[in-house]
């Protein structure tokens, strides 16, 4: 559950349990092991983990081991074993690596499936490092994270990470490569780079600019299969000018770049304790764009955040539409017990965040349809990842996404009247229509696949 990192961790574990001789069960009623890689980022979050794990914990049969694993587990871990009873084990955000030292341990040391179990937990720092590489399952629809380093040294006073996740650890370079060659002869076509801040990577050795050098490396020394090389969570402040210059250099990182920026008032920055210099942005978005004319850029923004008022939500509406990000999402601040901001006075009432939730997300759409718009004429490649039918008609849409689009986040490139591709293939389209998430097009080498035909989907 929750962000890529997440999936990170589970598909290493997934392939220790494999590595084990335990192998993966078709659904939770046959399986000895259950485990759910929680999230505890924020309280609506920490609540759907819970109930997943309620719920599994309801029908357990006799014998059946149910862990909670990740961020909540590290976080809550004493809440999770007094909610759900039917907890057997903990494992921590770092000590994914230990599953199955956990489960022997749960099973007295490894024992039989028939032994009775017992409460058993894995949680902080490991003695090994976590820098160490674990095989990856095989690449499903071409797409794979690649996590650079784990946890984080910002101060931001809403955010509960550094409190379950710890200071920044970068993962070596070698260790990097070596994983992404890995995840490409799985069949990866597109790596996306993850982290807490992956533009602070390296930081933790003294090498605060290390992440150009990694991403040379990886574009570099990598196969010619690899063809997108996606850049996640970038902080502000952090983007130098060597980033951007091999980000324009190196033919197989995508013009794209996520930078989360929270908001776009100074007063409202500075009670985050987020970088406020609004100057700064604006100089790393001409830069970006100097240097990448087409690049995509996404952020995310915080609405209704403790004393908000609204002429500093007017001044996030103003910058946003100054800036003209192509893809921007926003969320409505949550109280995090035991952040700082959780304790600030002047809470913004529910009724007022929704408002300007919808009133922000109101702004960024024309914004996001003259962004799609201007590529209606162009070709792009699309990454496939499946297949649809048109509502009403029945009739196939293939699905897949562009450069400008990061997996789960973003949008799609829609290509009707077409199925058959290869998931995970690459295909080049004329794009001729344009929405506010999502581009159509139309596949020159569609009659490899079936007939085309012209369909009114409604845009």
């Amino acid at each position: 559950m929750g962000c890529p990192k997440n999936k990170v961790d589970s598909d290493g574990m997934e392939m220790l349990l494999q590595q084990a001789d335990l192998r993966a069960a078709s659904n939770a009623a046959r399986a000895d092991v259950l485990i759910v890689n929680t999230c505890g980022f924020l309280e609506a979050a920490k609540e759907e983990s819970i109930g997943v794990l309620q719920e599994l914990a309801g029908m357990k049969r006799r014998g059946q081991m149910l862990i909670a694993a990740g961020c909540l587990a590290q976080r809550n871990g004493e809440e999770v074993l007094a909610r759900v009873p039917g907890v057997d084990g903990l494992l921590g955000t770092r000590r994914w690596m230990d599953v199955m030292e956990l489960v022997n341990g749960i099973r007295g040391n490894g024992g039989g499936k028939r032994r009775k179990l017992q409460r058993y937990s894995l949680l902080g720092d490991p003695d090994v490092s976590f820098e160490a590489a674990v095989p990856r399952p095989p690449v499903k629809a071409g797409s794979a994270y690649l996590k650079i380093s784990d946890g984080c040294n910002a101060p931001c006073a809403f955010c509960t990470i550094p409190s379950f996740k710890g200071k920044l650890r970068s993962r070596p370079l070698e260790a990097i490569v070596d994983e992404a060659n890995a995840l490409v002869a799985a069949g990866a076509k597109e790596l996306v780079l993850v982290a807490q801040d992956s533009t602070d990577y390296g930081r933790d050795w003294g090498e605060p600019n290390s992440l150009p050098h990694l991403l040379a490396a990886l574009g570099n020394r990598t196969s010619s299969d690899l063809r997108w090389i996606r850049l996640m969570y970038a902080y502000p402040g952090h983007v130098t000018n060597d980033l951007v210059e091999v980000m324009a250099s190196q033919p197989k990182i995508v013009p794209y770049l996520d930078m989360p920026l929270q908001h776009g008032d100074p007063r409202t920055l500075k009670r985050m304790r987020r970088p406020s210099r609004l100057e700064m942005v604006h100089d790393h978005i001409a830069k970006l764009r100097a240097a990448m004319p087409d690049i995509a850029l996404r952020t995310t923004f915080i609405v209704g955040y403790p004393g908000e008022t609204e002429e500093e939500f007017q001044g996030l509406l103003d910058f946003a539409k100054a800036i003209e990000f192509d893809k921007v999402g926003a969320f409505t601040f949550s109280p995090e017990p035991g952040t700082p901001s959780a304790a600030l006075p002047d809470q913004v009432a529910e009724e007022v965040k929704q408002e300007r939730y919808g009133r922000l997300m109101k702004a960024q759409q024309p914004i996001s349809l003259g962004k799609n718009q201007a590529f209606v004429g162009r070709m792009l490649e699309i990454l496939v990842e499946g297949e649809g039918q048109i509502e009403g008609s029945g009739d196939p849409l293939l699905l897949g996404r562009s450069y400008r689009d990061a997996p789960e986040v973003d949008g799609l490139v829609l290509v009707p009247g077409v199925s058959g591709a290869p998931i995970g293939s690459i295909m080049e389209v004329h794009i001729n229509g344009a929405m506010e998430y999502d581009l159509v097009g139309e596949s020159l080498l569609a009659e490899t696949f079936v007939s085309k035909k012209v369909l009114d989907i409604g845009y």
